[in-house]
């Protein structure tokens, strides 16, 4: 279909009405569902969420890695603290009945469900010129991007600028410490692995899914990302993960203040 003309254009453009690729937002979401979306290895995805929903994240290849960012909504300053996930929690490795903390000391997400197991804290996500070195492009619109790069283009649209990035944290492909304190890659746990995330508050999140920054191979490889979110109801104190720690309950506690006093 010719598009040298503005008819040609319009004609072109409404000629894709109801079109389905693998990769692409479904919208309106199926199913009761509140967002629906395969995202393709080297792409990003964005999305705010009410407090309550439930966000699951699934690799059905192997090769997905879903770095993610979490803000509370219309807060920027309040982010995900990976490094406080880790040290108040005791524990550097994801897993169901893990909390995701800000550097507030309040819980911004719960992970509720896991099958897969291999995850990552500690490196966050690939750079520009990392992969520059590696693949030959680090730019968003190359053929092997950053996930840094893609980050900038998803908190630009939730209206975010680059200094509010904070180090991420991936699901799918995962990280061991050595007892000499190296990194070690162990890759993934297969096809099918999904991660189910409750939102304990208002959230704005951010996903990268691209090639972890230890992956050995050579190639870009990265699988797509299938994210699936419906509404449901926050953690309260009868839910047994309120009582799992003294530092979760703390954590839980100071998030349940925050948000009487806001109304919420």
């Amino acid at each position: 279909m010719a598009t040298g003309t503005t008819y040609g254009a319009r004609d072109h453009a409404r000629a894709q009405d109801g079109m389905r690729v693998a990769a692409m937002p479904l919208v309106p979401a199926p199913d009761g569902l509140v967002w629906a979306e395969t995202v393709a290895g080297g792409n990003y995805t964005h999305k705010a969420l009410a407090r309550g929903t439930e966000l699951r994240l699934a690799d059905p290849t192997g090769t997905a890695c879903a770095h993610l960012l979490l803000f509370a909504e219309g807060r920027p300053w309040e982010r995900l603290n990976t490094a406080d996930t880790v040290k108040v929690q005791w524990n550097a490795y994801l897993g169901a009945g893990r909390l995701l903390l800000s550097d507030q000391g309040r819980v911004l997400a719960s992970l509720i469900a896991d099958t897969g197991g291999r995850h990552d804290t500690l490196c966050g996500t690939s750079s520009a010129v990392r992969n520059t070195a590696r693949y030959g492009d680090g730019s968003p619109q190359g053929g092997t991007p950053a996930g840094r790069e893609l980050f900038k283009l998803a908190a630009a649209k939730q209206g975010l600028e680059p200094r509010d990035l904070p180090p991420s944290l991936s699901f799918f492909q995962g990280v061991r410490v050595d007892p000499d304190g190296s990194l070690e890659f162990v890759g993934s746990a297969g096809p099918g692995a999904a991660v189910t995330l409750r939102a304990e508050q208002p959230l704005t999140v951010l996903l990268a899914n691209v090639p972890h920054p230890l992956d050995p191979r050579p190639q870009y490889v990265c699988g797509p990302l299938e994210v699936r979110a419906r509404a449901a109801a926050p953690t309260g104190p009868d839910d047994p993960l309120w009582d799992a720690s003294p530092e979760g309950r703390r954590a839980f506690l100071n998030t349940a203040e925050h948000l009487t006093a806001r109304g919420l």
